[in-house]
């Protein structure tokens, strides 16, 4: 599996940098459809980003589901020309309307680095699993760390339609390395079982106080760190006269990816250690400590350096998430239960940039933080309520229930 592994890493790389390529320049690609109002572009910045989450929040499950029943690798390649298709159209688009239509479609097809992480971790010893996720998520993170500042520097010297292209070429690039890369065991066929019926297994979701309240904070996560992002080349745009903004918003961008991938596989190393539940406690909290301060800089250095501080912290609370789902789901439905906590983590960040354009229209982009802040306080004392509830078993659930 190790084999599978570093081509898995080195997919996410890829993946990961193609998309937040048209990151940094959202907004701005958006003001060009149109003589738009400030007010109108935050408003849908934030809906066309969250646009692709609502689909593929729909879709996760179902695709969880196939692959444990027919292989992940499929579904990999198919997310990855789906994506690339979608977003080589991005570039014809001539209103906000059909980039919408077009966000939407590619929702259906997202999800090749969760896809990817459910691969890895079904393969993946319960007592590592946590270092091993965290180290999976360097790859998509040392993508976001590179895609943001090429795409905006492509950008500014050839324009967004051009970067669009190549976006969608270095995505079918990855698809064709999964193709001929990946190795993926024969995956036996369960005879119809009512124990892991979809019913079943979603009523035992829905009962077991973890696995469901993990899920409610991993929401949480992303409705925070999606919250700011399609608003921060505008915020960039208020902190520096330069007039090259969408390089200089991809910096930004990246700086919360240097400090992610720098500490991911550490945090994830710890949590193997010293319980997952401990140390996400931690992390919230030290995320409430980071974020809330972005609101007060007034330099684009100061900005910059806290969103660094910030990736060192949020490095570690999905792969932790993730971990602890891992632990708790039985392996016969293990896809598929990473699909539905997929799904949460895609309704969060269908949340959050529509809750970030909504509040920056009515009180600024700096209210934004204060906002992000307080969510992850209210992960913080949810997990802090879990750790003094007894254990439950989802297997024993399953089969009681059944």
């Amino acid at each position: 599996m190790r084999h599978n592994f570093i081509i898995i890493l080195i997919a996410n790389f890829i993946v990961a940098a193609s998309v937040t390529m048209i990151m940094p320049f959202l907004s701005l690609y958006i003001d060009t459809l149109g003589d738009f109002t400030d007010s109108y572009v935050q408003t849908w910045a934030g809906i066309i980003f969250a646009a692709t989450f609502i689909t593929a929040f729909l879709m996760s499950p179902i695709w969880g589901r196939i692959a444990d029943k027919y292989g992940y690798k499929p579904i990999m390649i198919i997310n990855c020309f789906g994506v690339g298709l979608s977003i080589l159209l991005m570039g014809y688009v001539q209103n906000v309307e059909q980039f919408f239509v077009l966000r939407l479609a590619m929702g259906v097809v997202t999800g090749f680095i969760p896809t990817s992480i459910a691969f890895i971790s079904k393969h993946t010893p319960k007592e590592v699993a946590g270092k091993t996720l965290g180290t999976l998520q360097m790859g998509s993170v040392g993508g976001t760390l590179f895609g943001p500042v090429i795409g905006g520097l492509m950008a500014d010297t050839f324009g967004f339609q051009y970067t669009f292209l190549i976006t969608a070429v270095t995505i079918t690039i990855a698809a064709i390395i999964i193709i001929f890369g990946i190795h993926e065991p024969a995956i036996i066929r369960k005879v119809k079982n009512e124990i892991y019926s979809r019913r079943n297994v979603i009523w035992a979701i829905f009962h077991h106080r973890l696995i469901l309240n993990v899920m409610f904070v991993t929401s949480l996560i992303q409705i925070g760190n999606f919250s700011i992002q399609p608003l921060l080349s505008l915020y960039v745009s208020e902190l520096t006269p330069s007039q090259e903004v969408a390089m200089l918003a991809g910096i930004t961008f990246s700086a919360a990816g240097l400090g992610n991938i720098c500490f991911a596989r550490f945090w994830g190393k710890l949590a193997d250690h010293y319980g997952y539940e401990r140390i996400l406690s931690y992390l919230l909290v030290l995320a409430v400590v980071f974020i809330i301060p972005q609101a007060f800089v007034t330099d684009l250095w100061q900005l910059i350096i806290l969103r660094f501080l910030f990736g060192i912290i949020s490095g570690g609370l999905i792969p932790i998430t993730s971990a602890l789902i891992r632990r708790e789901a039985p392996v016969e439905v293990q896809g598929e239960i990473m699909g539905y906590n997929q799904s949460f983590r895609f309704l969060g960040n269908i949340i959050g940039p529509v809750l970030g354009g909504v509040v920056a229209s009515f009180g600024g982009i700096h209210s934004v933080f204060y906002t992000t802040g307080l969510l992850f306080l209210i992960g913080f004392v949810i997990m802090s309520f879990l750790k003094k509830l007894p254990t439950q078993y989802m297997d024993e659930m399953l089969k009681k229930h059944a």
